[in-house]
C-alpha cells in the first residue's frame, strides 16, 4: 500500500489483532460486497498475511467471520457479484491458510418481505414506518451475532463505516467513540464491541485502493468498479482516483433492497437500466408501483393487524390487494426468468407461508397455487393430496351428509389448526375460530 494513512489503518488493525486484544474474541466483518466493505476486508486480509510473515512467529487464532446478510430482495446484480465474491474468499482464505469464515444470514421465514407485504398486508416501507431495517437486516445479523456472543463471551463488529459519508454517519460516529479507544460499545448488542477502522478515509482513497490494490482474495475489482459505474445517474458524479485512463467517474450509488419504497426514485436501478440492464425493468416499475399505490385508502383495510383501529383508516392491505401484489411479483418474475432463468424474486417456501396467512386471516377468495398456475400455466398442486387426505377429503364430505356449506366450515376450521401448526405459533386460534363461524352464520342467514 503506497498511501501512509493506509500503512497506518493496516500497523493499527495488526496491533489490535495481535497485541491491545489478547483475547480470542471473534471478529465480525458485515460485508455488503460494496465498496467500503471491500476495503475493509481486504484491509484486514492484508493484516492477517503481514502477521504470518513477522519475524517472530504470531499463531493466528482469532476467526474473522465475514458475514454477509441476504434480505432475500437484494439487487439482482449485486445477488450475482456477491455469490461469486464469497465463493473466491472462502477458497482463498482456505488456500492461503487464514482463519477468515464466510457465513450468510437471512431473514426467518415470518419476516420476509413478500410474507409480511402479500400475506399479512404490511404497507410497503416509507420514513414514517420503516419496518424492513429491522426485520430483514438487524434481526438476521444479531441473531449470528448472539451465537459468537453466547459461546465466546464476547465479540468485535468490524464496520465499513466512514465520517465522509453523509453529515447523519459523521454524527453517529462522534456520538458513540471514546477519546483515545478503538473499541466502542455496541448501542444495542450486548457484550459486543464496534471496530472502525476505515472511518476517516475519504472516498477517494477508498476507489484508490480498489483501483490500485489487487485483491487479496483474487477477484476482478475493475468489477465493482464498473457495476458502481453502471449504477451512477447522470446528476452527479463522485470524485474518484484512477489509476489508468480507462476509468470512468462513478457515482456515490447505494446498493440495496429492489423493492425499496423509502426512497422517492430508485437513481441506482434506472440508471443500471440506462446502461444495457433492460431486463431489471420489470423490478423498476413493480417498485414504482408499490411505492405510488402505497398511501390510497381504496386498497387499505380500516385496522391494523391486530384489529385495533388504524389511523385515518390507513390499515394493512386489503387481501384482494395483496393477491394482486402477489400475481405482478410473479409475472415479474416470468419474463426476467427469460433473461436470467436462475432469477427468483419469490421462494417456494415464502408462497406457503402466505397461503398459510391467507387463511388464517378466512381469506380464502384466491388461493397462491391458483395464482401461480394461472401466471406460470403450470400445475401446482399447494395441497400435494396423498391417497390417504384424499379419503379423508371424502369422509368428511359423508360426515357433512354432502352439504358443501357445512363442508366448507369444518375444512377452513381444519386449515386455520393446521396453519397455526406450520408457522408454530397458535396464539390466535381461537379468535381465528370464531371469527370464521361469525362469517359462516353471517353468510348464511
Amino acid at each position: 500500500m503506497k498511501s501512509k494513512r493506509i500503512e497506518h489503518i493496516i500497523n493499527e488493525i495488526i496491533d489490535q489483532y495481535c497485541y491491545a486484544d489478547t483475547s480470542e474474541r471473534p471478529w465480525i466483518i458485515g460485508f455488503s460486497g460494496g465498496k467500503d466493505s471491500t476495503v475493509l476486508l481486504t484491509l484486514v486480509w492484508e493484516a492477517l498475511l503481514r502477521i504470518r510473515k513477522m519475524p517472530t512467529p504470531f499463531q493466528i487464532k482469532r476467526p474473522v467471520y465475514v458475514v454477509c446478510n441476504d434480505t432475500l430482495v437484494e439487487n439482482p446484480i449485486i445477488v450475482e457479484y456477491t455469490e461469486r465474491i464469497l465463493n473466491k474468499i472462502n477458497v482463498a482464505a482456505r488456500e492461503q491458510d487464514l482463519p477468515i469464515f464466510v457465513r450468510k444470514t437471512i431473514p426467518r421465514l415470518e419476516d420476509s418481505f413478500w410474507v409480511n407485504i402479500i400475506g399479512k398486508g404490511y404497507p410497503v416501507p416509507n420514513n414514517a414506518f420503516r419496518w424492513c431495517t429491522d426485520k430483514l437486516k438487524i434481526k438476521p445479523t444479531s441473531r449470528f451475532i448472539n451465537e459468537q456472543v453466547a459461546e465466546n463471551g464476547e465479540a468485535i463488529i468490524l464496520i465499513g463505516t466512514r465520517s465522509n459519508e453523509s453529515a447523519s454517519r459523521a454524527k453517529s460516529i462522534k456520538k458513540h467513540e471514546i477519546r483515545g479507544k478503538r473499541l466502542t460499545k455496541h448501542p444495542v448488542q450486548a457484550n459486543t464491541f464496534v471496530y472502525s477502522p476505515i472511518k476517516h478515509l475519504m472516498l477517494e482513497e477508498i476507489w484508490g485502493i480498489i483501483n490500485s490494490h489487487p485483491s487479496p482474495w483474487g477477484a476482478d475489482n475493475s468489477e465493482l468498479f464498473q457495476i458502481y459505474a453502471d449504477a451512477s445517474s447522470d446528476d452527479y458524479e463522485c470524485p474518484t482516483l484512477v489509476t489508468n485512463k480507462e476509468h470512468s467517474s462513478c457515482g456515490q450509488s447505494r446498493f440495496g433492497c429492489w423493492t425499496c419504497t423509502v426512497v422517492k426514485v430508485d437513481k441506482s436501478m434506472s440508471a443500471l437500466i440506462n446502461n444495457g440492464f433492460e431486463w431489471l425493468g420489470p423490478l423498476l416499475n413493480l417498485r414504482d408501483a408499490l411505492e405510488s399505490e402505497r398511501n390510497d385508502i381504496g386498497i387499505r383495510m380500516p385496522t391494523r393487524r391486530d384489529g385495533s383501529k388504524a389511523i385515518n383508516e390507513m390499515g394493512t392491505y386489503q387481501p384482494i390487494y395483496r393477491a394482486s401484489i402477489l400475481r405482478r411479483v410473479l409475472n415479474a418474475q416470468k419474463i426476467i426468468q427469460e433473461t436470467k432463468p436462475h432469477v427468483e424474486l419469490i421462494t417456494n417456501q415464502e408462497l406457503i407461508a402466505i397461503q398459510v396467512i391467507w387463511t388464517r386471516d378466512l381469506f380464502f377468495d384466491k388461493k397462491v397455487s391458483q395464482i401461480y398456475n394461472e401466471v406460470f400455466n403450470i400445475k401446482l398442486d399447494m395441497k400435494n393430496k396423498t391417497e390417504r387426505q384424499d379419503k379423508e377429503h371424502k369422509l368428511l364430505l359423508e360426515a357433512c351428509s354432502n352439504d358443501e356449506n357445512d363442508f366448507n366450515l369444518i375444512n377452513d376450521l381444519l386449515q386455520l389448526q393446521k396453519s397455526k401448526t406450520l408457522m408454530i405459533r397458535k396464539r390466535g386460534l381461537q379468535a381465528d375460530i370464531e371469527n370464521r363461524l361469525e362469517r359462516f352464520i353471517k353468510d348464511n342467514n
